[in-house]
Order: structure tokens, then C-alpha cells, then sequence
């Protein structure tokens, strides 16, 4: 596999493998457009163990055409009688982004947004961030990418909605500038069915590109996430809310603050469950080998000279005498000595046809 390489952030957190996965809150919209909310959620999502903070930024006059922004939009989860009005009613100020930013960073955690347009791109530099996120719905947007790109920020790219060919396209234009980008697995469907998730394609990512790969998981629950760390995903972003049914689209297919530091939780302990690469016998397991397993035992009083058979012999707990790997090696032995029944098998009890491996007499 080619070599992946990791992200710096300018904080010194580093984003790749070999790292701890960076957990990301995506508050999104689901401030509901009020700062008090926005706050709220920071604090919970930091109290959850998250390392990053995610927000969007959209400007309706760039985003939608005319048209677009008169569309009614009356539904169940409207902020406005027009999509122009329920967009612009989601949105926070670039001033209070800016103090969002200040106090998320305050807490120790990465603020960062995904910038749906240009006038919100260039507000969003202007708040000097450290990590950019391209979403997956502008991934296929090249002029867009292009602006991203020449920022020379680090970004990260979510990919839902893409074919490769669509993927190949963002990453030259993102490579032409620099090398710090982060690839997320993604299906942009909200709420995802698990069948749908595909987690092995982060593995599929990461040996095209050869860049770190996580997982954006729109699924209900925790367990995909959880799976996604294990298999390597440096980044795991969820969406996130206060309560699942607040108005809005993005709340059921987002976690709630126990679900969240629930998943937190998960992932750190997945964490040290892989560290160990190779099969290992701790010795704590030596220690409950000895009391568990069993050793060769006499099944009945033996006289000195006998040669041993299958009937001569059981095995019994703790383990204080030749293992039963060695049954083989015992069969056909003579004693040395006249023998209990139930007593266990010591190797200088017997006389073998031929020696014992170093690694069998200490067994």
C-alpha cells in the first residue's frame, strides 16, 4: 500500500493513522440560527470528548437563484414561507461564527465549517481557521474546490453523492495547491440505512489516494461509527443536536449529547483494543492458564517401571504439572518411580525413548 501521510493542524493536532481519531461534532444548522443554542452545543459536544467543532455557512443570495430562493417552502420544518427565508433564518453572523470560534477554541477543540459558496468562503478565511471542510454536495463544484484549494488550509473532503471519476476531479484540483487533505467516506442520505454505509470503501480510499480517510455517518445510530474507528477511520464525524425532534431535517439523523459521548467512549476503547498487532499471551492470561487449564494426570496408583498408556492417564485443574500438548510425548514413557492416583506428571518422573525440547520440560 502506498505510504498515507497525516494532516497537522497549526493547534499541533495531528489528523492521520497512527493518531488519535479526531472526533467531530457537525452542529450544522441545528443552532436553529440562534447564537445561545450554538453555545450550548459546543459545550455539550465538548463535554461528550469530541476534538472538533463544525459549522456551516451559507449566503442565500449566492447559493440559490431567484427562483430558487421563492420557492415555497411550508412544510413541517420551515423557518420561512420561502426556502430563501428558511435558509437565511438558519444562518448565523460572520460575527458571531467569529465568537463561536473564540470560545470553541477556549474549550481546546478545532472550530472549522464547510462553506457553501463564495462570499461564505471568503468569510470564513477571514476568521483565520485552521481546517477547511468542503462538503459533499460542492465537492463536484470545481471553481469552488479551486477557491478552497488555494487557501492552502488543510482540508477535509466528504464524498457522498461521489463516483471516483467525480472524487479524481477534487482531489487534482485540491493536490495542485497542496497535500494536506483528508478524505471522509460518505452517503449523503439522511438518516443512512447500514446497508448502505459501505465501510470497507475507506480502505478502497485510502489505497487510490493515499491520503488519511474517515467516515461522515448519517446512520441512527452509534455501532457504524464505532465499526468505522475500528477500521482505521482517522477522522468520525456525526451530526449533532440537543433533541431529535427539534424542527428541522438534520435531527433524526443526528446524535443526541449521551448518544455522542456514548460513541466517544466506544472509539477510545476501540482505540486500545487494536493497538495490539500480533498474538500475544499476557500474563495475566499465563496467571489464569495456570488456575484454568489442565495438566496430565495419573489415573491410578502406578508402580516404578510401568509404561504408560492411554489408561493410566486423565487430565485435571490447576495446572501444576506437563500440559496436555504433550500427551503424545508421554504415551510409551516408563516410570522412574512408583505414582499416586490423581498425581500430576512431572517430566523427571519419566524415562522417554527420546529428550524433551527445551520449550516441552518447562511446560
Amino acid at each position: 500500500m502506498k505510504q498515507i501521510q497525516s494532516v497537522t493542524l497549526r493547534s499541533g493536532v495531528t489528523i492521520g493513522m497512527g493518531h488519535p481519531c479526531f472526533v467531530v461534532a457537525e452542529i450544522g444548522n441545528n443552532h436553529q440560527g440562534e447564537f445561545n443554542i450554538a453555545k450550548q452545543m459546543i459545550d455539550e459536544a465538548a463535554a461528550a470528548g469530541v476534538q472538533g467543532v463544525k459549522f456551516q455557512k451559507r449566503d442565500s443570495e449566492a447559493l440559490l437563484t431567484r427562483q430558487g430562493r421563492a420557492a415555497p417552502y411550508t412544510g413541517p420544518n420551515s423557518f420561512g414561507p420561502t426556502y430563501g427565508e428558511h435558509r437565511a433564518a438558519l444562518e448565523l453572523s460572520i460575527d458571531e461564527m467569529a465568537r463561536l470560534k473564540e470560545y470553541s477554541e477556549s474549550m481546546g477543540l478545532v472550530f472549522f465549517a464547510s462553506a457553501w459558496d463564495d462570499p461564505s468562503l471568503a468569510q470564513i478565511l477571514d476568521l483565520d481557521v485552521e481546517l477547511l471542510k468542503i462538503s459533499s454536495a460542492e465537492l463536484v463544484n470545481v471553481p469552488l474546490v479551486r477557491k478552497y484549494a488555494k487557501a492552502d488550509i488543510p482540508v477535509i473532503l466528504s464524498t457522498g453523492m461521489s463516483g471516483l471519476d467525480d472524487i479524481d476531479v477534487a482531489m487534482a484540483e485540491i493536490r495542485a495547491y497542496h497535500d494536506d487533505v483528508i478524505l471522509l467516506h460518505c452517503n449523503s442520505t439522511y438518516p443512512c440505512p447500514e446497508e448502505h454505509i459501505g465501510l470497507p470503501v475507506m480502505e478502497a480510499l485510502r489505497e487510490r489516494y493515499a491520503v488519511p480517510v474517515g467516515y461522515s455517518g448519517h446512520e441512527k445510530g452509534i455501532g457504524p461509527s464505532v465499526a468505522a474507528a475500528a477500521l482505521g477511520a482517522c477522522v468520525v464525524e456525526r451530526h449533532f443536536t440537543l433533541d431529535k425532534t427539534l424542527k428541522g431535517t438534520d435531527h433524526q439523523a443526528s446524535l443526541e449529547p449521551a448518544q455522542l459521548a456514548a460513541m466517544v467512549t466506544m472509539i477510545r476503547e476501540v482505540e486500545k483494543a487494536v493497538q495490539v498487532k500480533g498474538k500475544v499471551v499476557f500474563p495475566d492470561e499465563q496467571a489464569a492458564a495456570k488456575k484454568l487449564r489442565k495438566c496430565i494426570v495419573f489415573s491410578r496408583d502406578l508402580p516404578a517401571g510401568h509404561v504408560l498408556t492411554e489408561a493410566d492417564l486423565t487430565t485435571r485443574c490447576p495446572r501444576v504439572g506437563v500440559s496436555p500438548v504433550h500427551w503424545d510425548e508421554v504415551l510409551g514413557a516408563a516410570l522412574n518411580r512408583s505414582v499416586k492416583h490423581e498425581e500430576p506428571v512431572q517430566w523427571d518422573t519419566l524415562s522417554l525413548n527420546q529428550p524433551v525440547c527445551a520449550g516441552a520440560a518447562s511446560s
